[in-house]
């Protein structure tokens, strides 16, 4: 039987595949990403894919279609059911199979579904999923071949193996755990029964409607029931997670949100004194504290581009123990597998925190303190968004200025610094600012602004847009 496929063009992203339900992705195009990628690992010289799903109320439908895809191309299918996506990389790593496939929308509104895929154990990811629509246009598939599925549940042994690397002795912190709705409800709600201390989940049933706050815990706004809990119940800190678990975020005891960057440095000095010199690695948002405070710590601070297939393929080449986005993602090779495990990143914060003489926030109080902008996002047509960024970098090369070409362009000053970027998987740029004083800040705002004025674009809105840091 011949195959062929077209998918809606805005669904093929940077890391995963995207759309909405019902109508830019449909179980059609569920079949055909299971009967291409199937094809990828048979030729990769794979004959087994994992495949999990988030609770999501599409991702039943397309989860079963998306198996149908991968048996298609002779792949025997182990289905690991309902979960967060990280118990789906922990399957795919500890069973070795060809290939693994998540079914989840992250921290999209609901109507939203996705893959996220990893072949042979690494990230699959850029023109590797550009290939997934070449190949279903041109119907380039393996011949049709009828694969054996199983179903297992590997929860248990996940949640034993996450629990197995507390490191905090016997201190009792009282916790607060902000499942959000999430995939990870049912792992979470067994996890913390093996942790020491006083635990309270909320919102830990799985709803794919997510009715009490969207699943995105950088955002502060999402997080405002974990910091009422965090307050009212006099806790130590609150850990919420995105809608499938990759990503994490932190709330300490005095209910102030901590940035990606932050919770990276906290992280760092400890995984430090087991890796003396070792490198550490962050996303090219991070505040330039992190990295200073990184080599402070004794650690070799390395700045990478934005993305977490990015970054986990930068640390499977540098061999680093530990690496983390402001987005959330963090990324362990010290005791765990390298990939972004919000649950594991959890666990191993506690035991960090239960070893403090002190409290978290007295940690992110003694951090420098500087201003910054959130991310600035603006939109700008997807080929002139390189474009802006070239002739951006070539103005600052020939002015002499201190700058980074990691990931746009990123322009370190007196002041601070200032970062633009095109995004990967839309059609805008992205901004960033951080000063040590509202002055400095601003004269790097107006640096930004005259660069965007010379390629012809508009300053960001920066109203509003100051936070401490």
């Amino acid at each position: 039987m011949s195959f062929s496929h077209s998918f809606n063009p805005t669904m093929l992203r940077e890391y995963d595949i995207r759309g909405i339900v019902g109508d830019t992705l449909h179980e059609a195009d569920a079949f055909a990403i299971g009967r291409c990628f199937g094809s990828v690992i048979a030729r990769n010289g794979g004959t087994t894919a994992a495949v999990g799903y988030d609770g999501r109320l599409s991702s039943p439908m397309l989860e079963a279609a998306l198996v149908a895809g991968l048996r298609a191309s002779g792949m025997d299918v182990t289905r690991i059911g309902l979960g967060p996506t990280p118990m789906l990389y922990y399957a795919s790593t500890v069973l070795k199979m060809g290939g693994a496939v998540m079914l989840t929308g992250s921290h999209n509104p609901p109507n939203y579904n996705g893959f996220k895929m990893m072949l042979a154990g690494k990230p699959f990811f850029g023109k590797q999923i550009t290939e997934i629509g070449r190949m279903a246009a041109a119907g380039d598939v393996v011949a049709e071949a009828q694969g054996g599925v199983t179903t297992i549940d590997i929860s248990e042994e996940y949640i034993t193996r996450l629990a197995k690397d507390w490191d905090g002795g016997d201190r009792a912190l009282n916790v607060i755990w902000d499942n959000g709705n999430g995939a990870a409800g049912a792992v979470l709600e067994r996890l913390v029964k093996l942790l020491p201390g006083t635990h309270t989940v909320l919102y830990p049933e799985i709803d794919g409607t997510f009715p009490n706050h969207h699943p995105d815990p950088t955002v502060l706004k999402n997080v405002e029931s974990l910091i009422d809990a965090v307050h009212s119940r006099n806790a130590d800190l609150g850990i919420a997670f995105d809608g499938d678990a990759d990503r994490i975020g932190v709330v300490d005891d005095s209910g102030t949100m901590m940035f990606g960057d932050q919770l990276l440095v906290v992280l760092a000095r400890d995984v430090l004194k087991s890796y003396p010199g070792a490198t550490i690695i962050a996303d090219v948002k991070a505040s330039q504290v992190l990295f200073d405070e990184v080599g402070r710590a004794g650690g070799n601070p390395l700045m990478w581009k934005t993305g977490h297939s990015l970054i986990k393929a930068k640390m499977a080449e540098t061999g680093c123990p530990l690496a983390g986005e402001m987005s959330g993602h963090i990324f362990f090779n010290d005791k765990w597998y390298g990939f972004d495990d919000a649950l594991y990143a959890g666990v191993r914060l506690l035991g960090i925190v239960a070893r403090m003489s002190g409290k978290l926030s007295d940690v992110r109080r003694a951090l420098p303190q500087v201003i910054n902008t959130p991310e600035l996002r603006f939109n700008c047509d997807d080929v002139r968004k390189f474009a802006v960024i070239e002739e951006v970098a070539a103005r600052l090369r020939t002015s002499g200025a201190n700058v980074s070409e990691t990931d746009g362009v990123r322009v370190l000053t007196a002041d601070g610094w200032w970062l633009l970027r095109a995004s990967n998987t839309q059609a805008v740029l992205v901004a960033r600012c951080e000063a040590s004083s509202e002055a400095g800040l601003e004269r790097l705002k107006a640096a930004l602004v005259e660069q965007l004025a010379a390629s012809g674009l508009e300053a960001p809105d920066f109203s509003g847009a100051n936070s401490g840091h």
